[in-house]
């Protein structure tokens, strides 16, 4: 199996442009940055059959990890593990360590005043009423649990939308599973930036570096207007330490730098416009 992963989000107000989808830019990121290649981001509904069709078919594709994000909480339209259980063909039903995580939260809350009651409403029940053989993930930060649950080969993890829950729970528990699986690998990235040339004058000498430099990827962003070109150059590397990646980095950047400059463009490593 290859080092990757998917992640799964889940919200209608993703899907109607009410909310910024910041927690796949995030863990796309964080995943990255551990040697992990993210495959695919998948943005779902708050239906059943939405959640439940979309888990089925990333799991198809068998990736090491598939990490979802929203609707854990005890609300009407909370509906991942429902979906998760579908997908997974496994019944609902209430874990007593969830269930034991939500009660001394809440009775922290209670100590510290926030609720009145520390009763295990329907509502509270609901956050540990999880998919059967699948283990409750703790939340130190809000309410509901995460869960984990190993499908064959691919380790499936549903986290909290709450952007601080989620990256706290990832932080704690998922990024050293990421770490372990690169086997090492490491992510290094680097944007150089370039006027007075053309993307289209750029693009074979693109290919004449990332032909030089194995390993090496570089991908052009236009910035500018088609009369002014503005280019960031993004140049990354995904590999063991031992195998000096931010010297290939490096070796790469000073070749196309060089092409450039041959072509009367204009280099610099940062986002100024040249005059």
């Amino acid at each position: 199996m290859t080092q990757n992963m998917e992640i799964i989000c889940v919200g209608n107000e993703l899907l109607i442009g009410k909310t910024l989808n910041t927690n796949a830019q995030w863990l796309s990121k964080r995943a990255t940055a551990v040697g992990i290649a993210v495959k695919r981001v998948t943005v779902v509904a708050d239906e059943v059959e939405e959640i439940a069709s979309a888990v089925r078919e990333a799991l198809q594709r068998k990736p090491q990890f598939v990490i979802t994000t929203g609707g854990l909480g005890p609300t009407f339209d909370d509906k991942t593990l429902e979906g998760i259980a579908k997908a997974l063909n496994r019944k609902l039903e209430v874990n007593a360590k969830a269930l034991q995580m939500i009660k001394k939260k809440y009775e922290t809350y209670a100590r510290e005043k926030r609720v009145e009651k520390v009763e295990l409403t329907q509502s509270r029940i609901k956050m540990a009423t999880i998919p059967e053989r699948t283990e409750p993930v703790s939340n130190r930060v809000g309410t509901a649990p995460g869960i984990r649950a190993n499908v064959d080969e691919t380790i499936l993890i549903a986290l909290p939308g709450v952007p601080s829950e989620m990256e706290a729970i990832f932080e704690e528990t998922i990024a050293p599973l990421l770490k372990q699986a690169s086997g090492g690998n490491v992510f290094h990235e680097k944007s150089i930036y370039a006027d007075n040339i053309m993307e289209s004058t750029l693009a074979p000498l693109i290919d004449k570096v990332m032909h030089d430099n194995p390993g090496v990827y570089v991908k052009s962003h236009p910035k500018g207007e088609e009369n002014k070109p503005h280019i960031e150059i993004h140049f990354s590397i995904k590999a063991k330490d031992t195998e000096k990646p931010e010297e290939k980095l490096q070796k790469a950047i000073i070749q196309l730098s060089s092409l450039i400059k041959k072509s009367n463009g204009k280099v610099f490593s940062d986002k100024r416009v040249g005059a």
